[in-house]
């Protein structure tokens, strides 16, 4: 019996320490991709913020100003970009951006375009109403398809097939820090500033700042998803790091406690023929 446990117990201190290496790989993997992401995320931020100035200018410089983009309006229906993973085993990144865009939803009309497998999952189950499953795999999306999406979402809001627009991510603060956020994109919200008035003075138009105005916005949601795709991106290799590099701590401690049982277990059957050995020699 003592021979059977033994041999039990050396086949799950073999299988935790493969458990161990897998951890340990994907640990690295995601420590490297976050690399990656931080430096995305820094590197697209001087281009929207340069967007952002240039609306601002224009607003402030243009007399009897007026967008689509900028009308607020009662809210019929809201459509929410949300934002997640294709894969889980990243703690709570999924189930924590998931549930503050559920709780959005509720008693709205919504519809929802899901970027993440687990996102499209999500809502399939819950018979959500999905605008596209074209973004559904979120690490296939790049800076252009989120251009495309923008301007997708920019037509609907003008055509009055949605009344807000949006996106539910995970800002990155930290390795151990991941915190779900929404942020609204339409209608777009714009403080005048009366002491920016003369800014633009100099900046002619074509065909009239209006136009630009409104070609541009389409361009700057598509960097505001952008933006919140890297930090869902950068929030979600953090997560894994960290699960993965409690999972390899959590495989080292059950090795540790299964090689202590070993070795009770062998020395007790040592213990048990040296018995037997001895009692067969007095008779």
């Amino acid at each position: 019996m003592a021979g059977v446990s033994m041999k039990d117990i050396k086949l799950r201190i073999k299988s935790m320490e493969s458990t161990k290496q897998i951890t340990k790989a994907m640990e690295m993997v995601a420590a490297s991709k976050l690399r990656r992401a931080q430096e995305r995320v820094a590197n697209s931020r001087p281009y929207f913020e340069i967007l952002f100035d240039t609306l601002n200018t224009i607003a402030n410089n243009t007399e009897d100003f007026y967008s689509p983009y900028l009308e607020k309006r009662e809210i019929h229906k809201t459509c929410f970009v949300v934002i997640g993973g294709d894969r889980g085993l990243a703690g709570g990144y999924n189930s924590n951006v998931l549930k503050l865009a559920y709780s959005e939803m509720e008693g709205k009309a919504s519809c929802v375009i899901p970027v993440g497998k687990k996102c499209l999952e999500f809502f399939r189950s819950r018979h959500v109403e999905i605008l596209t499953e074209a973004y559904s795999v979120a690490s296939d999306l790049h800076v252009g398809d989120c251009f495309s999406m923008a301007k997708m979402i920019s037509r609907g809001f003008v055509d009055h097939e949605f009344d807000e627009v949006a996106v539910v991510y995970t800002n990155f603060i930290s390795m151990l820090s991941q915190s779900p956020k929404v942020l609204s994109l339409l209608p777009l919200e714009y403080h005048p500033q009366p002491g920016d008035t003369n800014s633009g003075c100099l900046t002619l138009y074509e065909p009239d700042s209006i136009s630009v105005f409104d070609a541009i916005i389409p361009e700057y949601v598509g960097g505001q998803i952008y933006g919140a795709l890297c930090e869902s991106v950068t929030s979600e290799q953090g997560a894994r790091r960290t699960a993965m590099d409690a999972a390899t701590k959590n495989a080292e401690e059950m090795i540790s406690d299964l090689s202590l049982k070993y070795n009770r277990a062998r020395q007790g059957a040592i213990t048990q023929e040296i018995t037997e050995i001895v009692a067969g020699a007095n008779h």
